[in-house]
């Protein structure tokens, strides 16, 4: 999940700072010589891709991203992920291949050994241009819809595992972070995590994009493009789910299965598969941010699965 905030001007300087949320995102995965070594990876990758490396963008979670010139005067943005389990970086790399510029960021060079990608320059996030959640939603939904395509032969996990993993995730987590959210809540996601697990079906998977919310969807043209593909091989509804742990305040508010049921007649899909993917995000992602202290937003979306639970 990347949040963060484009610049306009690259005035080239070292590597001058690693936003905190990325540091501990780094920490938690025992990163440490990453982290150390990032300055000299950043150099090397300026010699080797002939760039000029400007500065980093404040509001990363998961990766090191910077604005770039490339030798012809183009812009570009580098991204470096920190390094942790599950191929973070081979996995975005082949979902933006896939894509081919289509629907996500086109992907102008890589080195999936050093978790390196070099980006074509997308503009404000839909954040930034302060859009309405209902138009949000309907640009989102326009946005996933373009990524979704038959990929059987990709190397990629599918929307199973990622079940498999939260119900594994939520409550180990809830555990070492002292239950910031009710059981209740978190009985709840473990079990919808299960249902999608027993619903997948790889006839009818496709690649999503799986992180699909407004900080993650850039100004490109006339239109957005999605950027931080995770890429699965799964049901549409997973890339929905994710619009359910989004704008959690608002789900304090009135009936929050009105939002599953407009998401699924807007794209033409199951609301209650939606619906389950929502209650796995809002607690995993919840207390993902927890662990790196990206609050307030992992407090609002833990208090949105209580919420909605009755807790």
């Amino acid at each position: 999940m990347q949040r963060r905030t484009p610049g306009a001007t690259v005035v080239a300087m070292p590597v001058d700072t690693v936003p905190e949320a990325v540091r501990n995102k780094a920490l938690t995965a025992g990163a440490f010589a990453w982290l150390e070594g990032l300055p000299a990876l950043v150099e090397a990758l300026e010699q080797e891709w002939s760039l000029t490396v400007g500065r980093s963008y404040a509001d990363g979670t998961e990766a090191f991203v910077a604005e770039a010139l490339l030798a012809d005067g183009s812009e570009a943005a580098l991204k470096l992920i920190v390094p942790r389990p599950g191929e973070a970086a081979r996995r975005e790399i082949t979902a933006l291949r896939l894509t081919g510029g289509v629907g996500c960021v086109e992907l102008l060079r890589d080195d999936v050994t050093r978790s390196a990608l070099l980006l074509e320059r997308l503009g404000p996030s839909m954040v930034e241009l302060s859009l309405p959640m209902a138009r949000r939603h309907e640009l989102l939904c326009d946005a996933a819809t373009s990524v979704w395509r038959s990929a059987p032969d990709a190397d990629l996990p599918t929307g199973a595992e990622k079940a498999r993993r939260l119900a594994d995730f939520i409550p180990l987590a809830w555990e070492d972070l002292g239950r910031p959210c009710s059981e209740r809540a978190v009985a709840d996601a473990v079990a919808c995590a299960e249902r999608r697990v027993a619903a997948h079906d790889d006839e009818r998977a496709v690649l999503v994009h799986g992180d699909v919310h407004q900080w993650n969807a850039l100004r490109a043209g006339a239109g957005f493009k999605l950027v931080d593909p995770d890429g699965w091989l799964a049901e549409r509804e997973l890339d929905l789910g994710v619009l359910m742990r989004e704008d959690p305040l608002e789900l304090l508010q009135g009936d929050p299965r009105e939002r599953a049921s407009w998401l699924a007649a807007r794209t033409g899909l199951d609301a209650d598969a939606i619906w389950e993917w929502g209650s796995v995000e809002r607690v995993s992602n919840g207390l993902l941010c927890a662990q790196i202290d990206l609050q307030p937003v992992g407090r609002e979306m833990l208090a949105a699965a209580d919420h909605i639970c009755g807790a």
